[in-house]
C-alpha cells in the first residue's frame, strides 16, 4: 500500500483551509485506490464481504469524460430495515486525481456521526467533517481487506 501520510511535500497549508481539504481529497483518492483495483472501468453494484465485518457496497452511480459518482455504505443485516449507514455519495475526478465525499446520508442513528455533523457549520468544516470521515473509513476497510473489481459484481 501507498503510505499517502509520509509523502514529502514542498509546502505547508493551513489546517482545515481549503488547500489542505484539497490534499485530503487526494488522500481520498489513495486509499480508495486500496479498495478498487480499476476504478476506470469498474460498473453496476458491487458487494465486497469479509469475515468480521459487515458488507461493504459500492454502486457506480453516474459516469462522465473525467468524474464517476459512487455510493458507498455498509449493508447492516440485524437492522430490522436493512439499514445502510454511513450512505456516502463519493465524486471522483479521475484527472485531478481527487475523491470527495459529496454527501452522507441525511441523519446518523449513532453518536458519533451525528455528533460530528451537528459540529460543522460553514461549507467547508461540513466538507472537511465528511472528508476526514471518508478518509479514516477507506482506510479502515482497506485494512479489514475489503476490495473491489469485476469480480465481486451483484448485478
Amino acid at each position: 500500500m501507498l503510505q499517502d501520510a509520509l509523502a514529502v511535500v514542498s509546502w505547508r497549508s493551513k489546517p482545515r483551509s481549503f488547500v489542505a481539504l484539497m490534499g485530503l481529497y487526494e488522500s481520498n483518492f489513495i486509499r480508495l485506490g486500496w479498495l478498487i483495483e480499476d476504478l476506470r472501468s469498474l460498473e453496476g453494484r458491487h458487494r465486497s464481504c469479509v469475515s468480521a465485518d459487515c458488507e461493504l457496497l459500492l454502486t457506480v452511480e453516474d459516469r462522465a469524460a473525467y468524474t464517476v459518482m459512487l455510493n458507498l455504505t455498509y449493508a447492516w443485516p440485524a437492522q430490522p430495515d436493512a439499514l445502510a449507514l454511513p450512505d456516502m455519495c463519493l465524486r471522483v475526478y479521475h484527472d485531478a486525481r481527487l475523491a470527495e465525499a459529496h454527501t452522507w446520508a441525511a441523519s446518523h442513528t449513532h453518536t458519533m456521526l451525528r455528533t460530528l455533523r451537528g459540529t460543522a457549520e460553514r461549507e467547508l468544516d461540513q466538507r472537511w467533517a465528511r472528508n476526514v470521515m471518508l478518509n479514516k473509513w477507506l482506510e479502515y476497510c482497506a485494512e479489514r481487506g475489503h476490495r473491489f473489481s469485476p469480480a465481486t459484481r451483484i448485478d
